[in-house]
């Protein structure tokens, strides 16, 4: 026997004597209410399996199946029962790899043939039989060899040579029943744990990503505490398809991908020109507004660019190969940056020119796996909504807060008010592998800081999330759903102005270095578009919409009046259409509301009479009769007030 110290975090120990100790039996032993729900503990700050020895002193902190610790450790573990049944089912399948993911888990296999939406409820059924026996998991450690003879014995190829990367002398091995994966874990007791999961999906993987690599069959799942948590987080799922952009740019016919004309590039079509338009036309209002200019800049420069620039030695596998021209190389632009220096270093700059504030919807390319494209969210070409401001470091407080507070105001403008801010600062004990002066980055950082608080607005300091050249703040929006997306970034540069040799002369007639910060606020126009597809599920406010007001007869006889509307609308500026089909109402009425468009005008022999017109929303509500002049009234405040 000897003398075992147990005690939960910030709690005096106690003592008790036993040769051995599990986690599990030591949290029984501290009287911890609830302790049926752990799924796992925390011994000295380690995440652990319950049924770890206690072999000394230890720090208990129990973890519960519904704390985002526990749900991961779930999750993994329903992975694994996934695996069991998929081996059981398809005999020869060989397994890879299977992680927990936010919301679940996926596993990648390589089989005879890819794996089916159709294969999903057999192996569902197969994994309830796994977790109704109630399998322990157990954990064994062997060392890499005897590993890797096991799984060579066994035919899984993929787990020797994940073996052989790790350059460990021993490796931990899960099992429970039949199957036996390489694992790190922890795990949950026992597959009974597992109350409720879900198989949604499957697609195709590289074997590590890599394009030369074995084409792998990827399913993915879902896993949470009980089935009420799965069944709301479906009926999000659900509400997410409806609102996929890649289905709706294609109904509402507003914008095209052709794997003819290249993969990964849109093709904007007349209604999706028209919001374009309108976004672009906001957007240069807005800037003009708050003190930028607009600038072009071209599509193509020379290597000699890229090279002083930094991206053909750190970024050249996101470019696409150089072009000749009269014997020097060429390259499609990847980013703005290095062409607003030019414009920049075209003349002496004095401090009495500065802030300059420059921006540009300039078009970029930037290669992008196959496998990585998705609609406008991950395309190979698009429009970047880039500004750069060139400052004196005594303007650089006014410059972040001026930033700041228009970021703000212009996605407000689009219907973004809820955003969550993100600050990423250097690690402050690796400063030597910053560029810039440590007085730069300390003005930087506290400017930053600064401008977020003066605004009262919640943020997240990220020590070590920096890159190299500067610090930034991220601008992170809430959509309808409260999916947050990465919009605006703010970020210091203090490579480039090096690099290029930036100079301002100062009130001391000397060259002193302009602060540079960088500044995309949509993103890009591509995926910004995307955005507002979902967060509008495609029923665009009525001063977005691309056809704000269609013009509905009832009769043939109808049809002069209307043409006499369309005009008048029309030439108050509206985006009206009319529908003159000798059709059913209703199914005029229909077709609008699913292009959801904002205002149906029905034209009646009423209408004709009064000279007025009866207005539907695309919601459905029925408006009274009113003149011409009080729906163009009525159009306009709203698109005004931008609701």
């Amino acid at each position: 026997m000897r003398t075992l110290s147990i005690n939960l975090k910030a709690q005096p120990p106690i003592e008790i004597e036993a040769e051995s100790l599990s986690a599990l039996e030591a949290l029984k032993h501290l009287e911890l209410k609830g302790v049926e729900r752990a799924v796992a503990v925390k011994i000295n700050g380690e995440i652990r399996d319950l049924s770890s020895p206690i072999e000394s002193q230890a720090e208990l902190e129990p973890i519960y199946l519904n704390s985002e610790e526990g749900l991961e450790i779930l999750r993994h573990s329903t992975s694994h029962v996934m695996a069991m049944a998929v081996k059981e089912l398809f005999p020869g399948v060989k397994v890879t790899i299977g992680p927990a993911i936010k919301n679940g888990f996926y596993y990648d296999f390589d089989y005879e043939r890819p794996f089916k939406e159709d294969d999903l409820a057999g192996i569902e059924e197969k994994m309830k039989e796994i977790i109704e026996a109630k399998l322990p998991f157990v954990r064994k450690e062997m060392s890499s060899q005897e590993a890797i003879d096991f799984f060579k014995s066994n035919g899984e190829d993929y787990k020797v040579e994940l073996i052989s990367d790790l350059d460990t002398e021993k490796v931990s091995l899960y099992t429970q029943g039949s199957f036996t994966d390489l694992c790190r874990g922890p795990h949950v007791p026992s597959t009974g744990v597992i109350k409720a999961f879900h198989l949604n999906k499957v697609a195709g993987a590289y074997w590590r990503g890599d394009e030369k690599r074995t084409m792998l069959s990827r399913i993915y799942g879902l896993a949470f505490a009980d089935k009420k948590a799965l069944k709301k987080y479906i009926q999000k799922l659900k509400e997410v398809e409806k609102r996929d952009h890649r289905r709706l740019i294609k109904d509402l016919d507003l914008i095209s991908f052709h794997d003819e004309g290249g993969a990964g590039l849109a093709y904007w079509h007349p209604k999706g020109g028209q919001i374009r338009v309108l976004i672009e036309d906001y957007w240069r209002k807005r800037h003009y507004e708050g003190g930028y200019d607009i600038v072009f800049t071209p599509h193509i420069g020379r290597a000699q660019l890229w090279q002083t620039s930094g991206h053909l030695d750190f970024y050249k596998d996101g470019m696409y190969s150089p072009m000749d021209v009269d014997g020097q190389d060429y390259y499609i632009k990847p980013m703005n940056c290095p062409f607003h220096i030019m414009i920049y270093k075209s003349g002496l700059r004095s401090y009495r020119e500065l802030p300059l504030r420059w921006a540009e919807l300039g078009t970029v390319y930037r290669y992008e796996r196959s496998g990585t494209l998705h609609g406008l969210m991950r395309v190979r070409g698009f429009t970047q909504d880039d500004a750069h401001v060139f400052c004196t470091p005594d303007q650089v407080d006014d410059e972040i807060l001026r930033v700041l507070e228009f970021s703000l105001d212009l996605l407000s403008g689009f219907g973004f008010d809820d955003v969550k801010i993100d600050l990423s600062v250097r690690d402050p004990k690796k400063p030597e592998k910053s560029a810039g002066a440590d007085e730069m980055w300390r003005q930087a950082e506290m400017s930053l800081i600064k401008a977020i608080e003066a605004k009262d607005l919640n943020y997240e300091k990220m020590e070590g999330e920096a890159v190299f050249y500067g610090p930034k703040i991220d601008i992170k929006i809430k959509d309808a759903l409260a999916r947050e997306w990465q919009c605006t970034t703010i970020q210091f540069d203090f490579n480039l102005p090096e690099r290029f040799d930036m100079n301002f002369i100062g009130e001391d007639g000397k060259e002193h270095r302009p602060y540079m910060i960088h500044r995309a606020l949509l993103g890009s126009l591509e995926r910004f578009f995307g955005i507002l597809v979902e967060h509008y599920a495609g029923a665009f406010p009525t001063w977005l919409a691309p056809v704000q007001a269609m013009i509905l007869t009832v009769t043939d006889r109808n049809i002069p009046y209307a043409e006499e509307l369309l005009k008048t609308l029309s030439d108050a500026g509206l985006r009206a259409k009319a529908d003159l089909r000798n059709e059913k109402l209703g199914l005029k009425v229909r077709e609008a509301q699913l292009q959801k468009i904002p205002y149906m005008v029905i034209v009646g022999d009423k209408e004709c009479e009064e000279e007025g017109v009866t207005p539907r929303l695309r919601s459905g509500q029925n408006l009274p009769l009113m003149t011409a002049k009080e729906l163009i009234d009525l159009i306009s405040e709203e698109c005004r007030k931008r609701r």
